[in-house]
């Protein structure tokens, strides 16, 4: 056998056990992976569904190709939740997670992913700022002060919570769709 043949068989042998290898690490870790990912997801829906005693990420409806989060507590739906991006953030996409009440309040909002500036943009991901949302609804005039609205902005950083503002307002009107916002 010649070296070249030689070579061949031995790279061969070594990158079929290490995809062995990786799929039996992956076949161990994916179920933790998923469990991790579910914990967190439920950490974002306590924030938005506050006191639910149902599986809201289990109880769900589709509503124009949304999924809404149902919360419920005593058996009873007290709000619901969808996830909504805006496309208009300074960096790109900016997802959230909204919920309201079924009187269309908004009842907490949580931002899932984005890429804003650190120190700017990223202000969107304080409580205190996500809090001004809270009690809104479709009525409300979801914008930043700087368009007449009734957000604050931050200074230097006005796209970014204009970008929240409209996912804010669009998950409203999914959620409006389900009964939910009136």
């Amino acid at each position: 056998m010649n070296n070249s043949l030689k070579m061949v068989v031995v790279l061969t042998v070594i990158s079929a056990l290490a995809a062995l290898l990786l799929a039996g690490v992956y076949g161990a870790t994916k179920q933790k992976i998923a469990d991790a990912e579910r914990q967190d997801f439920l950490k974002g829906l306590t924030t938005v569904l506050p006191g639910f005693d149902n599986e809201p990420d289990r109880e769900t409806m589709t509503v124009d190709g949304n999924t809404l989060y149902i919360g419920k507590k005593g058996g009873k739906i007290f709000g619901y939740a969808v996830e909504s991006v805006s496309a208009k953030g300074y960096s790109g996409n900016i997802k959230i997670l909204v919920g309201a009440g079924v009187d269309g309040k908004v009842l907490g909002i949580e931002v899932i992913s984005h890429a804003e500036t650190p120190g700017l943009g990223n202000k969107i991901q304080d409580k205190s700022w996500r809090d001004s949302f809270i009690g809104k609804t479709a009525e409300s005039n979801i914008t930043v002060k700087k368009d007449g609205g009734e957000i604050d902005s931050f200074s230097g950083a006005t796209i970014s919570p204009r970008a929240v503002c409209e996912a804010v307002r669009n998950a409203l009107a999914i959620i409006g769709k389900a009964g939910g916002a009136k």
